[in-house]
């Protein structure tokens, strides 16, 4: 396992972390995966593999697995493993709605876990609304007082929106001594993106990167034409590793979290770690991923730009995010996933409230019918 720098921090982490958020689950009554009823005995036999394999940082969540990940990590790390390891949860942060809800939920978290204090503690999926809920209850204060008590030993916040927003989080206080964003060679310019990356480490921050593979989209279903590319590559590797080594090259991450779903997952992905390197990409495998990226992108066919000029729309529609899965549904060749994520949106965000009055046309610098491509998305997302 190679090990890296975790911002200021005297830690080194290992460059591949355990992320508790997609363990193998049992069917429920209906024959269908329950999420909430985890594989306990494949689900730990994984733990332990990649902890033998010199991973040291795990990562999990109140709300994952519908509340049961953190209480299988608990259990998980009982019996020495919980002493090799340093643990990472998150606090919902909307769940924080009145005095005490901060430091009850905490507790709890505590109780699950079976632990006296939370290694690395972060403010869940911080975007525009929950930041406000962070600044309107005080959450800073609470995180503060946690910290002081031993609680927690270090406070960070998990990243969901634009790179403005992020800038103005990381300058909202002192506390923050690490951050975890979506990052992957698809998403350079997405939501934090590499200029929050590097803002970040510039801070002495530490970054914990997730989603190295989109959700799987970067390793699954791989096109002809990209799979082409990787196949001329002089070092070959997975379209897996490829991911995961453009990550591991870039100096200022600090490790790269994988939801790995089986223990063959987790033994490919020890290799790929001990293999990593900051700079280990030569120029001419960074070009052939810029390649890659091209490939998918031409797969696209909606030229949006995710510059939110169609923004705000009359009828409240999240015109970039309906267009990116529309995008993505295309792209990735897994309509399925992107499906899921579309019945996430509020429903009033949805293709279906379109009215085709048609202002977001006039606003677009692409020049994009937003109506139609809201038709093409009703009917690629079941919506009618």
């Amino acid at each position: 396992m190679q090990y890296r720098r975790f911002g200021h921090l005297d830690f080194r982490p290992s460059a591949l972390g355990f992320g508790a958020m997609r363990l193998p689950v049992l069917p429920g009554p209906d024959g269908r995966p329950d999420h909430s009823r985890i594989d306990r005995e494949a689900a730990t036999a994984m733990l332990h593999a990649a902890i033998e394999g010199g991973v040291n940082y795990v990562d999990t969540a109140y709300t994952y697995h519908e509340g049961q990940s953190e209480a299988w990590l608990g259990e998980a790390l009982a019996g020495g493993w919980r002493e090799r390891v340093k643990v990472a949860t998150k606090m919902p942060v909307w769940k924080v709605t009145r005095p005490g809800d901060f430091d009850r939920i905490l507790d709890e978290q505590l109780a699950r876990l079976q632990v006296d204090a939370v290694d690395f503690y972060l403010l869940h999926s911080l975007d525009r609304e929950h930041w406000r809920a962070v600044l309107e209850h005080d959450q800073l204060r609470a995180a503060g007082r946690a910290l002081a008590d031993g609680r927690i030993r270090h406070l960070g916040f998990s990243f969901h929106d634009s790179l403005d927003l992020f800038e103005e989080i990381l300058a909202a206080t002192d506390l923050w001594e690490f951050c975890q964003i979506q990052l992957n060679y698809m998403d350079e310019d997405y939501q934090a993106g590499r200029r929050g990356l590097e803002m970040a480490a510039a801070r002495g921050l530490a970054v914990v990167v997730m989603e190295p593979l989109r959700g799987g989209l970067l390793a699954r279903n791989v096109p002809a034409e990209v799979q082409a590319i990787w196949d001329s590559a002089p070092v070959r590797r997975s379209p897996v590793e490829w991911a995961l080594q453009w990550l591991w090259s870039l100096p200022e991450v600090s490790l790269v979290l994988s939801g790995m779903g089986s223990l063959r997952e987790v033994e490919e992905n020890l290799r790929y770690a001990d293999r990593s390197r900051p700079g280990l990409l030569t120029d001419g495998e960074l070009a052939l991923v810029a390649r890659v990226r091209e490939a998918y992108r031409r797969l696209m066919p909606v030229p949006c730009t995710g510059c939110r000029y169609c923004l705000p729309c009359p009828q409240g529609v999240a015109i970039p995010r309906v267009l990116e899965l529309v995008n993505d549904a295309h792209a990735y060749g897994q309509p399925e996933k992107q499906r899921l994520y579309y019945s996430w949106l509020d429903e009033g965000e949805r293709a279906e409230r379109c009215s085709a009055c048609g202002e977001c046309v006039a606003r677009c610098p692409q020049g994009i019918v937003v109506p139609e491509w809201m038709a093409r998305a009703r009917e690629l997302f079941g919506g009618g």
